[in-house]
């Protein structure tokens, strides 16, 4: 009797934990779903996140979920050993030894990036056999300290958070221009927030002279360094550029330089390997990619419209004449910048037998849109071509096609082009719109003032691509050539090569923004 009693119980026992085994293997076929399709779940503090975080590296399985809560420190024993000397966050978040990028923590220690921190996982093996302790998990910025498996609550590892993920308040935002105070980075380097110097991955000198021009919009700037403003996009390009802008504008960085490395993933996919590390590209070509992706991929059916738009897009009235019987055909078309031709070199030399630098105003050659002067175009068909601008944008792209490409070279016009630093008014040399009755105000908006000048210096096809940048806070123009950045005078602005510029609005002054904000 007492045998077959026992043999019974022994039987319930088993199929209970043959059903507790189901629900388990049930629970853990769907956590790795819940885990990363919820976005939510980066910001869950509780053990259900734990959990999901081994078992997505498989450390789950047949008895895989453990009843048990993270324990969280503050007094751990080996905080002494993090080396912030050698942290570097630019790079892309893989494993050093999967190549995944799935729940990829940063070793505290070395710098090393490792999967998981279960049992099995790179990061507790590395923990073992090089007697590193502490990690962060690179998406919930969550430290712990391995193989004792618990977290690690300290407030001194704030600074690290900050340099992996920097954040600003809006009030920090509106300041920024107004800030005059230098950063100093772990090497004892002095740095300026927003003017610090990028990697040249690998003739990416055209990424990098595009994103310095870029910081100095404003409007743009203050967008991408808040990322509630886009939390909806799905655009890995829209978030890898404001975590760019952020580290660029951060004031607690571990050294005075960024790499732009995940942005130009990002931007290599994107653009289907057209603009990739290695491949010398041109400015103009990727100012203008780039800011036509990052307005579709932000514009949704709720927003018609993105910062792009409101930045740099403008309007010309174009009238187009094929032939004298056909008369002319009038369209309005916008526009993100505008091309100036320059004109041709002279062929000749000076009694000196050396060659002459042409020059010309900046004025001569805007009357292209002065809604009278004729361009002659071949292409798609022959045709005779005025334009007109009809609105101006807050922030002018001008670009001087410099290089002629024909079936055997490419040829540089070396013209240098006369043009004001400040005060540039265009309603003196092209006709503009009326403004409307209730904007008054517009009467002034037609004066501009310099922020960016991108310059090529060498032969065609090769050479290389630096930018000044005006500090708005001290009204200093620097240069800036990969991770060269001096201050210069804006005289010697004004003696370039230019190639691209980018023009300010006067009336939209951010001392004012920061007036009118408050």
């Amino acid at each position: 009797m007492e045998n077959s009693s026992s043999r019974r119980d022994e039987e319930e026992e088993e199929q209970q934990h043959l059903k507790k085994q189901k629900v388990v293997g049930f629970d853990n076929a769907l956590l790795p779903l819940a885990a990363y399709e919820d976005e939510e779940e980066e910001e869950a503090e509780n053990q259900q996140e734990e959990e999901e975080e081994e078992e997505e590296n498989g450390f789950g399985g047949e008895g895989g979920r453990r009843n048990r809560t993270i324990e969280v420190r503050r007094d751990c024993p080996y905080l002494d050993t993090v080396n912030r000397q050698v942290l570097d966050f630019d790079f892309e978040k893989f494993c050093s030894v999967s190549l995944s990028n799935l729940n990829v923590y940063a070793c505290l220690v070395c710098g090393k990036y490792f999967q998981g921190r279960g049992h099995k996982s790179h990061a507790y093996t590395h923990s073992l056999e090089a007697g590193h302790h502490v990690y962060i998990n690179l998406r919930t910025e969550k430290v712990y300290c391995l193989p004792d498996g618990y977290e690690i609550n300290d407030p001194s590892l704030d600074d690290i958070r900050h340099v992996l993920n920097p954040r600003f308040k809006k009030d920090q935002v509106l300041q920024l221009d107004r800030n005059r105070q230098w950063s100093r980075a772990l090497d004892g380097s002095d740095y300026l927030p927003g003017m610090v110097g990028l990697n040249n991955i690998k003739e990416t000198d055209f990424v990098n002279v595009t994103i310095q021009s870029l910081m100095r919009v404003t409007p743009l700037r203050n967008f991408f360094l808040i990322p509630e403003n886009y939390a909806d996009s799905k655009s890995v390009l829209v978030h890898r550029f404001g975590e760019l802008t952020r580290k660029i504008w951060h004031a607690r960085n571990f050294k005075g330089q960024v790499s732009p490395h995940e942005f130009l993933q990002a931007v290599m996919k994107a653009s289907k390997k057209r603009f990739r590390i290695g491949a010398q590209s041109d400015p103009v070509e990727f100012m203008s990619w780039l800011l036509n992706t990052l307005h579709t991929d932000l514009k949704s059916s709720r927003r018609k419209t993105s910062i792009i738009h409101q930045c740099f897009q403008g309007e010309l009235e174009v009238v187009k004449e094929i032939n004298a019987k056909d008369g002319a055909e009038t369209s309005r078309m916008p526009f993100l910048m505008l091309g100036l031709d320059l004109p041709p070199p002279p062929l000749f030399k000076d009694v000196m037998e050396k060659n002459i630098i042409p020059q010309v105003p900046l004025f001569n050659i805007l009357k292209k849109f002065d809604g009278e002067s004729v361009t002659e175009v071949v292409r798609p068909r022959v045709a005779r071509m005025r334009y007109r601008v009809t609105r101006l944008p807050q922030y002018l792209i001008l670009h001087m096609r410099r290089f002629t490409k024909n079936n055997f070279f490419v040829e540089k016009n070396p013209t240098l082009v006369n043009f004001p630093v400040k005060n540039l008014e265009l309603k003196d040399y092209i006709p503009l719109p009326l403004p409307s009755k209730e904007g008054e105000e517009e009467r002034v908006r037609s004066k501009y003032d310099l922020i960016a000048n991108i310059v090529h210096d060498g032969k065609p096809g090769e050479g290389a691509y630096r930018v000044f940048v005006q500090r708005k806070s001290e009204e200093l123009w620097y240069e800036m050539q990969d991770l060269h950045v001096a201050e210069t005078l804006p005289q010697m602005v004004a003696l370039s090569e230019a190639y691209m510029q980018i023009y300010e609005q006067q009336h939209l002054d951010s001392h004012k923004q920061v007036e009118a904000a408050k």
